[in-house]
């Protein structure tokens, strides 16, 4: 089971997303997306919780209101970290996580520690939780599908754009040959290069 939060601080609203336990999170470890940006309690047992990037979004890109309401809730969802005040999340995206064999469910390391970035909470803030809470949804997706889906339309747009490029490039092509043609034939034309059939004897001189 996987839920879906809506965060509507911004528009249009983002969707934040937890496993339900430990063996949900592993499913979201195995089959995230890249752009997936994972949040967790540092050093201390907590929710994994994500958000979905728009495509050409970077992490530099998420609104501090929205990074807000993801470490809200991914402290919430901690039950040592729900009680405890001036606490770090830490995020990083999810192509940072490591999986290595002997990891207990829902365990995970990075690939480089200086891209893990991290942000000090104060305290919990119940009117950020309540509103969240307000649009939790339960549901039951099959995450491996979800991926391949994703990474099949992926394929097709490379591939789509591959095939424009080209058709582009031939274009081009064919632009530049015309003008050479062109500009050859231009030369041809001038005075300087035409040919007479004029040599001193005019036709009308023979009887």
């Amino acid at each position: 089971m996987v839920f879906y939060f809506t965060s509507n601080v911004v528009s249009p609203p983002v969707t934040l997303f937890m496993g339900a336990d430990k063996h949900e999170n592993e499913d979201l470890i195995k089959w995230g997306w890249p752009e997936d940006v994972w949040f967790h309690v540092d050093k201390v047992s907590s929710a994994h919780v994500y958000l979905r990037l728009a495509p050409g979004q970077t992490i530099d890109d998420i609104p501090n209101s929205v990074l807000d309401d993801a470490c809200q809730l991914v402290k919430a969802n901690s039950i040592m970290g729900n009680k405890m005040n001036d606490i770090d999340i830490v995020y990083t995206m999810w192509g940072n996580l490591k999986k290595t064999a002997g990891m207990e469910a829902g365990q995970v390391a990075f690939h480089k520690d200086k891209d893990v970035r991290k942000v000090r909470v104060a305290k919990r803030s119940n009117e950020i939780i309540n509103r969240l809470n307000k649009t939790k949804k339960e549901s039951f997706p099959d995450l491996r599908i979800e991926r391949e889906t994703r990474d099949r339309l992926e394929r097709e747009d490379k591939k789509k754009l591959l095939r424009e490029k080209r058709e582009k490039e031939k274009e081009e092509e064919k632009k530049k040959k015309e003008e050479a043609e062109l500009r050859s034939y231009s030369t041809l034309m001038k005075a300087e290069n035409m040919t007479t059939n004029k040599d001193g004897n005019d036709s009308d001189d023979f009887m």
